[in-house]
């Protein structure tokens, strides 16, 4: 398989802990996106929303959409499970990865910045400092009443609302968001530093980094 992915993205982050936590052998392909390489045309042939990550698997097929691409995986390398099988305690750990996959993350991304910035005006201090922070502590603050860390979110296995989580504090440390008030979301975070899958899958341990 290779990974279409830029160390930073908290998207491909998320697919890069799916598989590791499966133990899947993958090729790193870097898209920086500080250089807007995710907009050529190079790239637009590969995913034609131009974002990242995308997923090729080994016979050619590409798979776009963070959430998606770990659905998949899930399906074809089923263990360990981060989607549980029990539909009620699939929808509450969806519930808790879609508040960051489609609440938060969305509204903090460079389009939507990059749109704030040229159609509104907005300055990159205003978007660090308010924008940026808002939407995170929303997103948080329910996360926070949902989740029960023992030591993960659902309990003691890694489920998908954990490969959620964790991207998204980095994304918040990133922009100095305090954390403070939602010990929950921290524990869920603490636990998974300690794991290996996370650590090889951290934007500090990717070939890309800088």
């Amino acid at each position: 398989m290779r990974l279409y992915s830029f160390f930073r993205s908290s998207a491909s982050y998320r697919v890069r802990i799916a598989l590791a936590l499966k133990g899947l052998p993958y090729e790193t392909v870097s898209v920086p996106m500080r250089d807007q390489s995710h907009r050529s045309d190079s790239y637009r042939r590969i995913n034609p929303q131009m974002r990242l990550p995308t997923l090729e698997l080994d016979d050619g097929t590409r798979l776009i959409q963070s959430l998606a691409i770990i659905e998949y995986l899930d399906a074809a390398y089923p263990e360990p499970r981060l989607i549980p099988a029990d539909p009620l305690e699939r929808a509450r750990v969806q519930a808790v990865s879609q508040i960051v996959g489609s609440d938060i993350h969305p509204l903090n991304n460079t389009g939507v910045r990059g749109v704030l910035a040229s159609m509104f005006g907005a300055s990159e201090q205003a978007l660090d400092t308010e924008w940026t922070p808002h939407w995170i502590h929303e997103g948080f603050a329910a996360i926070e009443q949902l989740i029960a860390p023992a030591p993960f979110a659902f309990g003691s296995g890694i489920t998908l609302a954990d490969v959620c989580i964790v991207p998204q504090v980095y994304n918040a440390r990133r922009y100095k968001v305090p954390l403070d008030e939602f010990p929950r979301v921290l524990a869920v975070d603490a636990a998974a530093q300690a794991h290996p899958a996370f650590q090889t899958a951290a934007p500090e341990a990717q070939p890309d980094a800088a």
